[in-house]
């Protein structure tokens, strides 16, 4: 069974565990924002609403589960008729109405409202053009709207990287003490102004996250591929208005694991959003997520395309291809949308009428498959890591990396030594020439580069949801047991923000000094014909990763092959963003964890859910 498998189990597992207990486990489940029996009445309404909402239009369609972690497919038709009897579609939009009223109502009672910077908004709808890129005259950054709507948005013309909000942290975490942070109603904003969400994510509660969009509103929602599926790539209407895109798993093997947003908005502003959090209430509310958000002015015009281009937006549309968006899309924009603002994903849609230049990250993605020859290995996984890094440390500067995730890989050390090469921007072109002999028998990188941050099986269990909490927490027994396991690279991981578990997948590397050995690693010069070095980026002292990567093979990629014809083979689809940083106090900043980690002693274990009595049964 692989991680991804294992994963995908645990997960289930945990919330299973989680709903059975009383006491101990209960606050697992009860939701923040209102009564813990309200918000059951309003899931399992909902949940019949949407049901019989899909019974009246297509009996035969698949949806996923609505109770599920892991995405499953309900057959309609396999649903009691009493569940499936179904009114028509405009009750259905009625009783939506209505619940939705009342959610409302119970975030007005429970929620203070967010300072935010204000985006003036239109006050009327706006229809999108096909062959135009004119913007409202609000839309940019510097624009003077003269017209402002009741409610104003918060805007992020620069990017913002923050945790999310959480019902049990200490006291004055929350924002209160002047560390902002985010929440998910607010990121997504006034959903009347929403023209099209693409939106992707791992497991997935759709009840859930179907209330935070208006039900007029387009949505593609990319996720995992069912069982039943084999792993083949697919789109299907799973509510109306919304779209369900899978991609390609090779045999059905490893996970669409990449959670991202792309908001378009009727203002012409696209707010692009890269997570850590999956889209279930759990992931919002019980444990600790990072989220990074962009917000993108439309042009007034359209550029020429740029077939060369290699930037964010360009990276950007190729992982929508890779993810399935671009027939979802057409799909949409053939089915009642022909005016959403993407409505044809053409190479060069994205950057030819938005406007990227004040985004200062590097897009980081991971494409399931077999990638041979530079070319296509530097575009995805930890290859295309050193080639983002390699423009922060051109000088081949020696790197100490902190690497936080939520479960722990199957480790050897040639595995490790091809991702801290990448994670310095060193080619791999001298190591993969290296005989195999000489890679198989490498050493182990020593703590002073490489920390493997993971919360141990104690903290778990002092956690303020205990055992039952560390569901989306991962190690296998037989893992952290085998002989050769890098045991001593392991240090603590402890959310700074008191006792709750960290799902953020977070790595923040520095540069201690110059590396006089990467002469050698760098002598092909390779990497000189393939990356333009950015002059105002020599002086970074580090830079941090945020995603969905955790830090493993399966998300990052093996290397194999040769300098001359490498092979990057990937099982994950993931997507992540790394940007440079200048001191200790950005690192401060942004950092999920407290630092420095501490690192596990003689007697400390980490956190294993094989040997969890609660999540087990036992």
């Amino acid at each position: 069974m692989s991680e991804d498998e294992d994963f995908v189990r645990a997960v289930a597992l945990s919330l299973q565990s989680s709903t059975q207990s009383s006491a101990t486990t209960a606050a697992l489940f009860v939701d923040g924002e209102g009564n813990e029996d309200d918000e059951a009445r309003f899931q399992a309404d909902l949940a019949r609403a949407i049901a019989a909402s899909k019974a009246s239009s297509s009996p035969a369609t698949s949806i996923p589960s609505l109770s599920s972690d892991s995405v499953q497919v309900v057959d309609l038709g396999s649903i009691p008729p009493s569940t499936t009897t179904a009114p028509p579609s405009s009750t259905f939009l009625t009783e939506r109405a209505h619940l939705e009223q009342e959610r409302l109502a119970r975030l007005k009672r429970l929620r203070e409202p967010h300072p935010q910077s204000i985006e003036p908004q239109p006050k009327r709808r706006t229809p999108s053009r096909a062959t135009s890129c004119t913007p409202a005259p609000q839309a940019g950054p510097g624009g003077r709207g003269k017209e402002r709507a009741a409610e104003a948005a918060e805007v992020f013309w620069d990017g913002e990287v923050r945790q999310t909000a959480n019902q049990h942290v200490e006291p004055g975490r929350n924002g209160e003490d002047g560390t902002p942070i985010f929440r998910l109603s607010q990121i997504i904003g006034d959903k009347s102004q929403i023209e099209l969400a693409i939106i992707s994510t791992y497991a997935l509660q759709l009840s859930w996250i179907y209330t935070f969009f208006d039900p007029s509103t387009p949505v593609v929602l990319v996720t995992q591929p069912a069982p039943s599926e084999n792993g083949n790539a697919t789109i299907k209407e799973v509510l109306p208005n919304w779209i369900r895109a899978t991609p390609f798993l090779r045999g059905g093997r490893g996970v669409m694991h990449m959670k991202f947003f792309l908001l378009f908005y009727k203002t012409g502003r696209l707010r692009i959003v890269i997570s850590t959090a999956n889209l279930m209430d759990h992931d919002w509310r019980d444990i600790e997520n990072t989220v990074w958000v962009q917000d993108v002015p439309r042009r007034p015009s359209p550029i020429p395309h740029e077939a060369k281009a290699d930037d964010f937006p360009a990276i950007l549309e190729r992982v929508l291809y890779a993810v399935n968006v671009a027939p979802a899309v057409a799909s949409l924009a053939s089915t009642g949308h022909p005016n959403i603002p993407l409505h044809a994903l053409r190479a060069g849609a994205l950057r030819t009428c938005w406007d990227f230049s004040r985004v200062r990250p590097t897009l980081i993605p991971s494409i399931a498959g077999k990638h041979e020859g530079w070319p296509a290995v530097l575009k995805s996984g930890h290859t295309a890591l050193m080639r983002a890094v390699s423009q922060l440390n051109p000088q081949q500067r020696a790197v100490s990396l902190e690497c936080q995730g939520s479960s722990i890989g199957t480790y050897s050390a040639a595995w490790l030594t091809e991702f801290v090469l990448s994670a310095r921007g060193a080619s791999p072109e001298a190591w993969l020439n290296a005989p195999k002999s000489r890679r198989a028998s490498t050493p182990m990188p020593s703590p002073e580069t490489l920390k493997i941050l993971f919360p141990t099986r104690e903290w778990v269990r002092s956690s303020v949801l205990g055992e039952a909490g560390g569901g989306t927490m991962f190690c296998r027994k037989s893992t952290w047991e085998a002989t050769k396991f890098p045991r001593n690279l392991f240090y603590g991981s402890r959310s700074r923000r008191g006792r709750v578990l960290m799902h953020s997948k977070m790595i923040i590397a520095t540069f201690p000094g110059i590396d006089s050995s990467s002469e050698t690693d760098s002598s092909s010069g390779g990497d000189s014909d393939i990356v333009e070095v950015k002059k105002d980026q020599e002086d970074a002292m580090g830079y941090a990763y945020v995603g969905s990567h955790n830090f493993t093979p399966s998300a990052w990629g093996t290397l194999s092959g040769s300098g001359f014809t490498p092979i990057l083979n990937v099982t994950n689809y993931e997507l992540g963003i790394v940007f440079s940083l200048k001191d200790e106090a950005e690192i401060d900043r942004i950092v999920c964890y407290e630092r420095p980690p501490g690192r596990y002693s003689a007697r400390d274990r980490p956190w294993i859910q094989e040997e969890s009595e609660v999540l087990n049964g036992g």
